[in-house]
């Protein structure tokens, strides 16, 4: 008897019949920029992403709830005069991201599914994700300030906070602090291995959040390190996240795979700025089909052990049509 693999790829109803990786709306997550005031900026660097007023917000996420898009990622863009060394603007339950719960909440209900970025660098005066002193970050100082901005969120009623800083003990803290307000149906998304990466410059350029002095290698994970990377995930499993993250994901695929055999929690993949830069800088040159290698990308990534898949690419790839 030969073996003809080719026979199950010989029509596309055949093909689609006998694939092992689905991909759906549901586990596509599309992060946004808020900021104070109306209208909307673009951000140059990532093409068809802008930061956002609460109130345009609001409106845009309209279409892309009909669209089946049913998940959203905030991210906080604050003003130069409201950062200081104790991250004040972040931390504070009238300030910025909590209005943008807040709002949305109110208009789609348990519709949307409304997840917030809880992390420092944003609103410090000097960029970096914990507080800062003789140019170190210090690990516990930092603690109570992510503890108080994940509660700020879960009172203006997120459903999930999901702490990007990477200061080790930080799910426990804000699992005990959540808990003890009341919020024990909060759930964490751990960004539990988060690489120090080169793929992130358009997003710092997007959230105004890039260190002024040094960089994050000393708390960020080294990207050559593997069992590391497995190491802080299954920390945060056992601190009590209810999710966890790989950051970034197209370079980081098998540590997405191994995570997702090592753990049972659900795994979410953020296919991060840079990523998504670059496919469309190839794109307006027309050197790639956009299309195609889009759906590739986020295949990869459910087919390397992904869950969820966090993704600026999520909101046209949905109203486009181009997931298989």
């Amino acid at each position: 008897m030969t073996r003809r693999p080719r026979r199950l790829r010989r029509s596309p109803a055949l093909r689609e019949a006998v694939a092992e990786t689905h991909l759906h709306a549901s586990q596509l997550i599309q992060p946004h920029f808020v900021m104070e005031g109306g209208g909307s900026e673009p951000v140059p660097s990532m093409p068809g992403i802008e930061r956002t007023g609460i109130e345009r917000l609001v409106d845009e996420i309209d279409r892309d709830v009909d669209a089946g898009l049913s998940s959203v990622l905030l991210f906080g863009v604050f003003d130069d005069a409201s950062k200081d060394d104790r991250a004040s603007a972040a931390v504070d339950r009238e300030g910025l991201v909590p209005r943008a719960v807040e709002a949305l909440k109110g208009a789609y209900g348990d519709r949307l599914l409304v997840m917030t970025d809880v992390c420092l660098c944003g609103s410090m005066d000097h960029g970096h994700c914990g507080v800062l002193r003789d140019g170190n970050v210090l690990n516990d100082e930092t603690l109570p300030l992510l503890e108080a901005m994940a509660v700020a969120h879960a009172q203006a009623g997120a459903d999930v906070v999901a702490p990007s800083d990477m200061m080790d003990l930080r799910v426990e803290a804000i699992r005990h602090a959540l808990d003890e307000k009341g919020f024990q149906d909060t759930a964490i998304l751990s960004y539990s291995t988060k690489f120090a990466s080169a793929f992130y410059g358009p997003f710092r350029d997007a959230a105004a959040s890039a260190p002024k002095a040094g960089d994050r290698k000393s708390y960020q994970l080294d990207p050559r390190n593997r069992r590391q990377a497995v190491l802080e995930s299954l920390l945060d499993e056992a601190e009590g996240a209810d999710m966890l993250m790989v950051k970034p994901a197209l370079a980081y695929l098998d540590v997405i795979a191994e995570i997702s055999e090592r753990s049972l929690l659900p795994l979410a993949a953020y296919n991060v700025s840079g990523e998504y830069s670059m496919v469309k800088a190839a794109a307006e040159k027309g050197w790639v089909d956009e299309a195609a290698m889009v759906s590739e990308i986020l295949g990869s990534m459910a087919r390397a052990g992904a869950d969820l898949i966090i993704s600026y690419h999520a909101r046209e790839a949905l109203a486009e049509g181009w997931l298989r």
